[in-house]
């Protein structure tokens, strides 16, 4: 910058060219700064004097500063952009250099592959034959290349095998020139020595290689016959100076008891991969069968177990007691049999985990060892439980046969779940298949063809037989009925209930029968010893009764029978087993305990029809219990046997025709003892209105006091306390509908005698007031019982009957308008006009003019 002077000496604030590129692009540059630093250097520096002194301000200088400073700036900016295109000159050339240098680089690298498929293409060119096309395309080229690479890596392989092979070759040679001239195995023991597993690995393939060399080179050794020889090069059969066969055996047999005592050792102090070494080369021998016989032998399971398997089964008696009892809940698995299986459970879960780091074939092993547990270990300890448990009675038998196949069921699928050697995973299907197998083989002595049903059958007969043992005897003994078609009727069922006994006999004095069981039989029975003779047994008469509560024991023996059939047997049995025990049921149940005693209540009945005392009716009460057994037994067979036997419809169909045909014939034994039972009711009734007096409706003047004071006459009373009494027991034989239909049809016919009885006598105006009492006491009677509202109806035209003997002619006209259409009857809600005719006809004033003209006009 230029100085400028004013007219009052101001200088110029900078001197020209004192700025530059650098001050402008300076990181510390700042516009505020810039002028402020500006603005100061207006003033003189040597100004002392106050404000009063200073000279105005002048800003002429400034503008120019700032004009001058002005023109600098834009030279400066032009200066920047001069250097700005030629900076980015400098970088398009760069590029272009840079463009260049990649593309010649391309070239270079695509004619290096070029000259490198040329020479992968002549080399390929070798092997193809002559005139073939050479491949366009570089992806052909290139898979030509790598064929040829594969195929000289193949070629180097095989080379390396016939190498291997020819040592091998060359080895084996040398050995047998040493063991058939020498008689000595110098280089294989050599290798045998060093002990290295690889090489005893070695020693085993080429002693095994030397067997076979030796039976082909020294048949002499091998005892071969005349006719192989001939088939041989006789100039090739040398005669060997020592025996090849027992120096190779001896050799292998040393080899194999050097490894089993290696791994004998290393299991002993659990160095799993040295016994892993030693069975795998084991297995070369004979497929490791000795190193799994040793393991398997020497483990201490097998070695210490044998005491647990042959002690004596030593449970205490009130554990045999319990399950020998039919009454009492089965207990669990013998103890000693579940100390065994849960001991065998963590062997096996900790031995699998062993066995899968020592054996490389530890499926094979693990096989093995679970048969030698079962077959062994736990096969003879069930046999020694149940040949106990058979010992005391079939139900214990039984039992335990159940607990045992249940809880060596419940270790099995434990087994599985824990997977042994695939733990934690599930168990493999080989695994999973031995242990169902085993399980199956340890029960198949017991569960073979109809064993099994068959025992179930014979304990059940044996309970059933004890249980109704006096019942069977009281009913044997009872007077039968007289010689009649009913006899003739129940001769079947008294030859089943005679053999029923017989049976029951013949086991109680069995000897055979254990002591306990004998107990038990008679505990059942309800005896106490076993001393007397069973013919001369007391029996009382609540012995010949039938009894809920037996019953419901016989239907709890039989659903603990078949629980333990669906445990235990095949399920394709299960039709014909279930249709086994229906039959059972219905023999025992059914006919030996039912139908004896509807049998004996006919019998009751019908021995009372025709006598002339009152009757006893102490066997109708028989019919409840008999009604209520009979259906429990038919909603256990319906709800239980037969929906179990619906996989097979034969079977099925049987059981349903045998239910049905047992159920009807209670029922149609039943309604003979109810039918029977009306006609000793209506028999007596009948007799008794027979002793009805003739004077007792046509009472002389003077007996008018006394016949005001009595309510009916004695006919009335016995016949109304009989009927009380009747419905009474009925009431307690049946219920519901049953006992209606009884009370129905016992009405109607009380009912039909009273109308025809009050039709014979003649009644005079103080015996019409005795007919209307005995009426409605009839009545009172009758409607007491649970009939329907139509019998009811019926019944009470009796109390319009007692009317007709009391009321006058005007009365007895107006009742004659509503007569029903008919000669006689008396069966419907209406008098007939011949009934009302014979009513009216017994009055004493019927002779009188208004009664008689009442009749001719009806």
């Amino acid at each position: 910058m230029e100085r400028a002077a004013s007219a009052g000496g101001h200088r110029a604030l900078f001197p020209k060219d004192s700025f530059s590129l650098k001050d402008f692009s300076s990181k510390d540059f700042i516009v505020r700064d810039f002028v402020d630093h500006l603005a100061e250097t207006a003033l003189p520096t040597n100004r002392r004097s106050g404000p009063a002194q200073q000279a105005p301000f002048d800003p002429k200088p400034l503008i120019r500063t700032f004009e001058n400073a002005l023109s600098q700036l834009g030279s400066l900016s032009e200066e920047l952009q001069e250097q700005e295109s030629d900076i980015l000159s400098q970088v398009r050339r760069a590029e272009l250099q840079h463009d260049q240098t990649l593309e010649t680089l391309g070239r270079k690298l695509d004619q290096s592959m070029a000259q490198f498929e040329v020479l992968d293409l002549s080399l390929n060119s070798t092997n193809g034959a002559n005139g073939h096309s050479r491949r366009g395309s570089r992806q052909s080229q290139h898979d030509a290349g790598g064929n040829i690479a594969v195929q000289i890596g193949e070629k180097l392989e095989e080379l390396d095998r016939k190498r291997r092979r020819a040592q091998d070759a060359n080895f084996l040679i040398q050995c047998w020139v040493e063991v058939s001239e020498s008689g000595q195995l110098s280089s294989l023991e050599e290798i045998r020595r060093q002990g290295n597993p690889e090489n005893k690995v070695r020693c085993a393939a080429i002693s095994k290689q030397l067997m076979r060399i030796s039976q082909r080179l020294d048949p002499a050794a091998w005892g071969q016959t005349t006719a192989f020889r001939s088939q041989l090069n006789r100039d090739s059969v040398i005669v060997r100076k020592h025996n090849t066969r027992e120096i190779l055996e001896k050799f292998r047999e040393s080899l194999e008891q050097d490894l089993l005592n290696q791994f004998t050792a290393s299991y002993k102090y659990q160095k799993y991969d040295d016994m892993m070494e030693c069975s795998k080369v084991l297995y070369d021998f004979n497929e490791g069968a000795s190193v799994i016989a040793q393991f398997i032998n020497q483990h201490p399971f097998f070695i210490g177990g044998d005491q647990l398997t042959t002690d004596e089964v030593t449970s205490d008696s009130e554990t045999w007691d319990q399950l020998a009892d039919p009454d009492a809940d089965p207990s669990g698995v013998e103890p000693s049999l579940q100390s065994l299986v849960d001991e065998v459970k963590i062997i096996l879960q900790e031995e699998s985990f062993m066995i899968k780091r020592a054996f490389p074939y530890h499926e094979i092993v693990l096989v093995r060892f679970i048969q030698r547990v079962f077959q062994q270990s736990i096969q003879q300890r069930l046999e020694m439980v149940l040949e106990k448990a058979k010992s005391i009675s079939s139900l214990t038998f039984l039992r335990s046969l159940h607990a045992s196949r249940s809880y060596i069921s419940a270790l099995i699928e434990d087994l599985k779940a824990h997977g042994l050697t695939e733990h934690p995973e599930p168990a493999s299907a080989q695994i999973s298949q031995t242990l169902d197998q085993q399980m199956e083989e340890l029960f198949v002595p017991y569960l073979v063809g109809t064993t099994y049903i068959d025992r179930e059958r014979k304990s059940l007969e044996e309970l059933y037989s004890s249980l109704l043992f006096k019942y069977t005897i009281f009913h044997s003994r009872r007077k039968k009925a007289p010689s009649g078609f009913m006899a003739s009727l129940a001769q079947q069922g008294n030859q089943l209930l005679a053999s029923a006994k017989d049976a029951a006999l013949e086991r109680l004095e069995s000897a055979d029968a254990t002591a306990v069981q004998k107990a038990i039989l008679l505990r059942v029975a309800g005896l106490k010893d076993n001393s007397n003779d069973k013919n001369d047994i007391e029996v009382s008469d609540e012995d010949g009764v039938l009894s809920l509560p037996y019953a419901k024991r016989m239907l709890t023996w039989l659903a603990e029978s078949v629980r333990r059939t669906l445990e235990l047997n095949s399920a394709l049995e299960t039709p014909k087993d279930v249709s086994v025990l229906l039959n059972l049921l219905l023999t025992s149940m059914g006919q030996v305990y039912i139908e004896t005693a509807l049998d004996a209540a006919l019998d009751a009945a019908t021995a009372q029809e025709s006598i002339k005392s009152e009757p006893d009716l102490s066997y109708l009460p028989s019919i409840r219990p008999a009604v209520t057994i009979t259906a429990l037994m038919s909603r256990f067979i319906n709800t239980v046997l037969i929906r179990l036997a619906e996989t097979n419809a034969t079977v099925r169909r049987n059981m349903e025709t045998q239910t049905k045909t047992a159920i009807e014939s209670i029922e149609r034994k039943t309604n003979n003892v109810l039918r029977s039972t009306l006609d000793v009711a209506i028999n007596y009734a009948t007799r008794t209105l027979g002793t009805q007096k003739k004077l007792d409706f046509r009472p002389r003047d003077d007996d008018l006091e006394n016949l005001v004071e009595s309510l009916q006459t004695p006919t009335c009373a016995a016949i109304c306390t009989f009927l009380s009494r009747l419905a009474t027991v009925a009431s307690q034989a049946m219920d519901g509908h049953n006992l209606e239909m009884f009370s129905t049809e016992l009405a109607l016919a009380v009912y039909r005698l009273l109308f025809e009885h009050f039709k014979k006598f003649q009644v005079n105006a103080t015996g019409g007031l005795m007919v209307t009492k005995d009426i409605a006491r009839y009545v009172d009677t009758m409607k007491e019982w649970p009939i329907n509202k139509d019998t009811e109806g019926i019944v009470e035209m009796l109390t319009e009957v007692g009317y007709l003997f009391i009321i006058g002619p005007e009365a007895l006209k107006e009742r004659s308008r509503n007569l029903g259409s008919g000669t006689s009857g008396g069966h419907g809600k209406k008098l007939l006009k011949g009934d009302f005719k014979a009513f009216v006809g017994r009055r004493e004033d019927v002779g009188t003019p208004a009664i008689q003209a009442l009749l001719v006009g009806i």
